[in-house]
């Protein structure tokens, strides 16, 4: 058998193997049901213009929303030192308890919604040691308040700590050692509640926050917009988050993940408010919706938290309710919602 012919015979039996590899690891048994829930962020319903506790409301009582991932950003929680305010989260997860949904409280300086990392002005003059220890504080305040809320489920620490794209002017470096130190205080602080740590499930390696959390959590992004590139979609087929899955899972061991991260809002560089509505529709409708909610099922993520519901609100208020809609049908606790029985009733 000549050179040429064996090279062809051993990349064929090769890429064969390959093959079988790719096959054998995107295995993973597709969900009966998916259970949608939604992130909900008070600064980002300002920066719409929107009453986050009509907002809120209306995602619990319209929507139907059960499951909600809740950001307690460390400006809002501690403008002041040592100054605390929970006028938000206290209200947010107190409706919560009262439909009984569930929450993955997420707490730290780097957490959803641009700039990435949160710091409170007067934070910002700290030395990185003294920041550190402020911020350490200010998540136990926080844990401490809500450990023993029957809503909440899950801590989360940081917001896709590990993905330094987009972040690094606002976050700087990770500091790896004190992250453990804040996963380790939440431990300490509340024993009896797993901890989630999140990874970028298009750009990131996830073994660093895989490895750490007893919940992984990753994001799901279909369709993208950049000045150079204009719109594209992903690249990266649904089986390609199994197969990571599945290799952390070998190398780590198994444990519970989830889709925290599912964008359905239009992916801008400018405030969505001083952007048309056109221009907007060009980058988020229920076309690209539908797109992503099935591109997600291929994921076999049994649980999927959506991101937008601000946005769709927003529209819903333009006269625009085509995604408010469309995402009532996800959620069944919105055909069961029934108005608070008066005082009379009870």
């Amino acid at each position: 058998m000549s050179r040429v012919k064996k090279f062809l015979l051993y990349l064929g039996i090769g890429l064969l193997l390959l093959l079988l590899i790719i096959v054998v690891l995107a295995q993973k048994p597709k969900p009966e049901t998916i259970t949608y829930g939604m992130s909900f962020n008070t600064m980002y319903a300002r920066e719409l213009g929107l009453d986050w506790q009509d907002t809120y409301d209306a995602i619990i009582d319209d929507l139907g929303v059960r499951h909600f991932r809740l950001a307690a950003h460390w400006p809002m929680v501690e403008p002041i030192p040592n100054i605390y305010n929970f006028a938000e989260l206290d209200y947010q997860v107190a409706r919560a308890e009262e439909v009984g949904a569930e929450v993955v409280m997420s707490v730290g300086r780097r957490l959803p919604r641009w700039p990435e990392c949160h710091t409170p002005d007067w934070a910002r003059e700290l030395e990185i040691e003294d920041r550190n220890s402020a911020q350490l504080s200010y998540m136990e305040v926080v844990v401490g308040r809500y450990k023993n809320s029957p809503a909440v489920k899950v801590w989360q620490v940081e917001n896709e700590p590990f993905l330094s794209v987009f972040a690094f002017d606002h976050c700087g470096e990770l500091d790896t050692d004190f992250l453990d130190e804040e996963i380790a205080l939440v431990r300490k602080l509340d024993p009896s509640r797993p901890i989630q740590v999140t990874d970028s499930g298009n750009l990131g390696t996830w073994y660093g926050a895989y490895s750490r959390g007893d919940i992984f959590g990753t994001s799901v992004y279909v369709h993208f917009w950049n000045p150079e590139l204009g719109q594209f979609r992903t690249w990266l087929p649904p089986w390609f988050y199994r197969i990571k899955d599945n290799l952390m899972a070998l190398r780590y061991g198994e444990k519970e993940t989830v889709l925290i991260e599912l964008s359905a809002e239009p992916w801008l560089l400018e405030p969505i408010v001083d952007v048309p509505l056109q221009t907007q529709f060009t980058r988020m409708n229920l076309q690209k919706f539908e797109d992503i909610l099935e591109y997600a099922k291929g994921t076999h993520y049994e649980k999927q938290y959506l991101w937008g519901a601000e946005w769709w609100y927003w529209l819903k208020l333009q006269d625009q309710p085509e995604m408010w809609d469309r995402g009532q049908k996800l959620f069944p606790a919105s055909e069961k919602t029934q108005a608070p029985a008066s005082i009379e009733e009870v």
